[in-house]
């Protein structure tokens, strides 16, 4: 397998663990960034100026690379739709050009649960889940519409596979447990509903772990002929064993859902990290039609008035407060080998002590 990798958004969470991982490794790591990364420039990453619009950038990031991993995209529940579909959905057939322009064998593409988002419950629900069209957002329709793309690119040429992880947190998380304490900090926080939902959450080596079995899942899946590369784009092992006992066949052309497989409850979660940032426990509860509505009309006065930032909370917020989403990971263990090694009260422990000792 060649060891150079091409990586997009290293300058976030998930892409720069990725990317110090593979450098501690002693693979040949290539990043795109629109800004200088002197942290990863420092281990020995090479850094391609550019952004997801810029294809000479990406072509140049990609020649000889075996795997690309495309992370970038715009994250967020408030913003145009327009620039979401540009980032996610025009910057990730970019990529894919890039890639078939230059041999590029392998792609794992980070996507997100929220390309199931159905507006109720999501328990325990598999990769049979239907993609959604139609949220109080752009984001997870343009990483649904982002995620049919490249599993369509899924080829002879091109292998690719895609992977949601879900509300990724641990050291060095600048979004999901910082965002928390701050409002926390601000008295901001309230319980949407009953405050019994159980949410699955993924702890960041766990989803590092993901991608690179994602990747070593696509090298060994060899195709042996044009009779072995199925319609469907199942590609199949070589070797001794057969394909369905080998564990990674069919790998090529999937989505898999990616999470610690311990759900918890959401709200018992949150004030035990309270607990442990030594802030108040929230204890307020709102209902959720309540919050719903109040939602809606704060988003219309964002959409009609010059204000600026986005509201305090948006109506795909409460629903991903209020509702269980939690995931079937069977298919991730089964044919990527994954076994999430953090657990959720490892974890959480780690990271209490790490925001003790002035984590940010």
């Amino acid at each position: 397998m060649n060891d150079l990798v091409f990586i997009t958004g290293a300058s976030g969470f998930i892409g720069g663990k990725i990317a110090g991982r593979l450098l501690g490794a002693g693979r040949r790591v290539r990043v795109l960034a629109r800004h200088p990364l002197p942290e990863l420039d420092k281990l020995g990453a090479e850094v391609v100026r550019g952004d997801l619009a810029d294809r000479a950038a990406l072509q140049q990031g990609c020649a000889g690379a075996g795997t690309v991993f495309h992370i970038a995209g715009r994250v967020g529940v408030w913003g145009p739709e327009a620039d979401f579909f540009r980032v996610n959905v025009d910057g990730t057939r970019h990529v894919l050009a890039a890639c078939r322009a230059t041999g590029v064998p392998r792609l794992v593409y980070t996507s997100s649960p929220s390309v199931v988002y159905n507006g109720g419950d999501l328990a325990g629900v598999d990769e049979s889940a239907p993609l959604c069209t139609q949220a109080p957002c752009a984001y997870p329709t343009s990483k649904a519409a982002a995620e049919r793309l490249v599993t369509a690119a899924h080829s002879r040429e091109l292998a690719t596979v895609s992977l949601r992880p879900h509300l990724v947190w641990g050291p060095g998380d600048r979004n999901v447990v910082p965002r928390v304490l701050t409002l926390a900090k601000k008295g901001r926080l309230r319980i949407i509903g009953a405050g019994r939902n159980r949410v699955d959450c993924t702890h960041i080596e766990n989803v590092v772990d993901a991608h690179l079995l994602a990747e070593s899942a696509l090298a060994n899946c060899h195709l042996l002929s044009d009779n072995s590369f199925s319609s469907s784009g199942d590609c199949h092992l070589i070797g001794d064993k057969a394909p369905e006992a080998a564990g990674n066949s069919g790998v090529g052309g999937r989505a898999y859902f990616i999470t610690n497989g311990e759900p918890v409850v959401l709200w018992d979660w949150i004030n035990e990290l309270l607990r442990g940032a030594e802030l108040p426990e929230v204890t307020r509860h709102v209902p959720v039609r309540t919050a719903y509505a109040l939602a809606g009309v704060l988003e219309a006065l964002w959409s009609l008035l010059p204000l600026k930032g986005e509201p305090p909370t948006t109506r795909f917020v409460v629903k991903e407060l209020a509702t269980d989403h939690w995931f079937n990971i069977a298919a991730a263990r089964r044919d990527l080998g994954y076994a999430p090694r953090v657990t959720m009260a490892a974890g959480t422990a780690g990271l209490i002590e790490y925001l003790r000792h002035g984590g940010a």
